[in-house]
């Protein structure tokens, strides 16, 4: 696995980046999450080795998959002026995959590049929502692009959600709580119903985090960042 952010920087978009990481973490180091810059590695699915007994080979090993924009979203508007070159590397990379999360799935067909055609065979879309709005939304954009693996996100979930009917030609849900003191509390009723949705269509499904304020049975529990992703996997839900 390997972690790729040709740019960093983003904006709040909806209620889900209420409490998002990078901004919390600029915050915490003085740094302007708005300002959007280019970073040093940008280049870093094509660098290779210039000296010793791996020399010319790329320094990404081939069959690892890359999570591509975890500190902004690939589909951002300043971003323009960059992805046309990250797609040539991200064709150039053909023995890796690639993924991306967006909330702004409405500008992809204005981001692909010309021979996207029904899609890249390595790289998968993963559309994040929040709130049934947002799902509504984002969702009825997403089932009709060309894109040949499609993953919903559904983290933060903020309250419950009815995704059914968008679940056609999607590979993988998952379903996550926020992090934060005063993040909004996350029942996991929400979670076993969009389990139970998955079910019904054959659909891998992954509980990947409880919320920092976890409810369960009706009661509230407060969770500490350890705790989101093991009490999540003890719960073995995962289909």
């Amino acid at each position: 696995m390997s972690v790729w952010n040709p740019w960093r920087g983003c904006h709040k978009y909806s209620e889900g980046c209420k409490f998002c990481y990078i901004h919390k973490g600029d915050a915490k180091r003085g740094v302007d999450t708005g300002h959007i810059e280019k970073t040093r590695q940008f280049t870093a699915p094509v660098e290779k080795y210039v000296r010793g007994a791996k020399a010319d080979q790329y320094k990404m090993q081939p069959g690892g998959v890359v999570y591509l924009g975890f500190a902004t979203d690939f589909l951002l508007q300043e971003g323009d002026q960059w992805r046309a070159e990250c797609w040539r590397m991200i064709r150039e990379r053909s023995d890796l995959h690639f993924l991306f999360l967006t909330k702004r799935i409405e500008r992809f067909m204005d981001c692909i590049p010309q021979d996207w055609g029904d899609g890249y065979d390595n790289v998968t879309v993963g559309c994040t929502i929040e709130n049934q709005e947002m799902a509504d939304y984002r969702l009825s954009i997403f089932e009709n692009l060309p894109i040949k693996h499609k993953n919903i996100i559904c983290q933060p979930l903020i309250e419950k959600i009815d995704i059914g009917h968008y679940l056609n030609g999607i590979e993988l849900v998952v379903v996550g709580g926020e992090s934060d003191a005063h993040a909004r509390p996350l029942d996991y009723d929400w979670v076993l119903s969009i389990r139970e949705q998955c079910i019904r269509k054959h659909m891998h499904f992954d509980f990947r985090q409880c919320g920092s304020n976890f409810i369960k049975d009706g009661t509230l529990y407060r969770l500490n960042v350890r705790q989101l992703f093991s009490q999540a996997r003890k719960a073995g839900i995962n289909v």
